[in-house]
């Protein structure tokens, strides 16, 4: 196997990677951010972000 075919296998085989969802046809979970604004990112890591104050405001009942 050459090069290029040796390293498209191993992303079809690493689900961190795009090639892995698209070659189960399948869309990556995790690229969803791309669709969201800046606003809504910010706002996700901080709620992710145990440091943040809304961290523990986002786990409250």
């Amino acid at each position: 196997m050459d090069q290029r075919a040796t390293d498209n296998r191993s992303n079809q085989k690493n689900p961190n990677n795009d090639a892995y969802y698209s070659s189960r046809g399948q869309e990556n979970p995790n690229a969803n951010s791309s669709n969201m604004s800046k606003a809504d990112v910010d706002n996700r890591s901080r709620q992710l972000n145990p440091n943040n104050s809304d961290y523990y405001k986002s786990r409250q009942n």
